[in-house]
């Protein structure tokens, strides 16, 4: 089992390398897909380990709902809330609920939504004629599977809703994941293909948008000695390439803005998408009862990143507080100098909370 964990976390973690060396792919542009609102961090906890979070321990509910591969016997019975205060009026947040059929896995339910605030209608001469809403609604079933009592795998079927002002969008979407528990080494690797499918009836007839697919791979490894525990998340292995074009020389994939001549190339570019395809965080916990986290994401950092004042643009952090019944964390994401998002997270243990429920 040894030698079996060893391969499988080096595979893992050549995988960047290799994406990152190959770069005759499409590079990663915004505004080429629709439902963003997926890839938003919906937990605290994800929020302040960078973003997104592919390998954990199956011990949060929270990661079982990104990864139906995260989903265990500690997740069982298990209600999460989740509500982040992002930029502007909007907001965003989730409700998920796990729990056990007398079929063999594990499985679970939950809702995500975001809400984008109330915008002043205006006709083409600029007569304010009303106002208008926005929302998006993506709802998620889970079912779980565990084999050896080390590898478990997962998948998610998520139904999508998007209303936005007179236009109406729904589409459908699956994730599947696969994980390796070694609970004697306090290790955890995890391969997730999010969002696999389509449109089904898109905002306008005939015009039809791809979803934001991506696959992820990532590591987990908790000190046996020491109170850390070290993430390695391995975001978009489906784009080698996540350097932008600009438009001042076509004839270079990526260039310095005004002159035309080459940012990066070779090496640098090779070791500049690497680090664009990791995430890193660590988790300290000095009590069973408290988690601080750190997260680092540099891709974040250089894309909105103010050259003049970089700050802590691309850093995160959070905090978790386990009582018996429940737990309460937050977590702060700097996107930008103009601000941050807000992430709250409650977990009530409903097994702790009703004595007398069976799970």
């Amino acid at each position: 089992m040894r030698v079996i964990k060893k391969i499988f976390s080096y595979l893992l973690l050549l995988i960047p390398v290799f994406f990152a060396g190959n770069t005759s792919l499409t590079a990663q542009t915004g505004g080429t897909r629709t439902y963003r609102f997926l890839d938003l961090p919906y937990s605290s906890r994800e929020a302040a380990l960078g973003g997104k979070v592919a390998s954990m321990p199956a011990e949060d509910l929270n990661f079982g709902l990104s990864n139906p591969a995260l989903l265990g016997e500690n997740t069982n019975n298990t209600l999460v809330l989740n509500y982040v205060n992002y930029f502007s009026d909007i907001n965003f947040g989730s409700v998920g609920y796990a729990f056990k059929t007398p079929l063999p896995g594990y499985f679970s339910a939950g809702l995500r939504y975001i809400n984008y605030g109330s915008f002043v209608a205006a006709d083409e001469t600029g007569q304010i004629t009303g106002r208008f809403g926005a929302a998006e609604y993506v709802f998620q079933a889970s079912y779980a599977r565990t084999f050896d009592s080390l590898f478990t795998v997962g998948v998610t079927l998520k139904p999508l809703l998007s209303v936005l002002e007179r236009y109406q969008s729904f589409g459908v979407a699956m994730d599947v994941g696969a994980s390796w528990h070694n609970r004697d080494n306090l290790f955890t690797a995890s391969v997730l293909l999010r969002n696999i499918g389509f449109q089904i009836d898109p905002y306008v007839q005939g015009h039809h948008e791809p979803i934001p697919f991506e696959i992820m791979a990532g590591l987990s490894q908790k000190l046996a000695h020491a109170p850390f525990r070290f993430i390695f998340t391995f975001q978009q292995l489906q784009k080698p390439d996540l350097l932008y074009p600009y438009p001042e020389d076509p004839e270079n994939p990526v260039t310095t803005p005004g002159n035309g001549t080459p940012e990066y190339t070779g090496f640098g570019r090779f070791t500049e998408n690497a680090f664009r395809h990791t995430l890193l965080g660590i988790e300290f916990l000095p009590l069973k009862s408290f988690t601080f986290s750190l997260g680092y994401n540099y891709q974040r950092r250089k894309e909105m990143q103010v050259p003049a004042r970089i700050g802590m643009v691309g850093f995160s952090w959070g905090f978790e507080l386990r009582l018996t019944r429940f737990s309460i964390s937050y977590g702060r994401a700097t996107y930008h100098l103009a601000g941050g998002s807000n992430h709250f997270s409650v977990s009530l243990n409903m097994g702790n909370l009703f004595p007398g429920k069976k799970s």
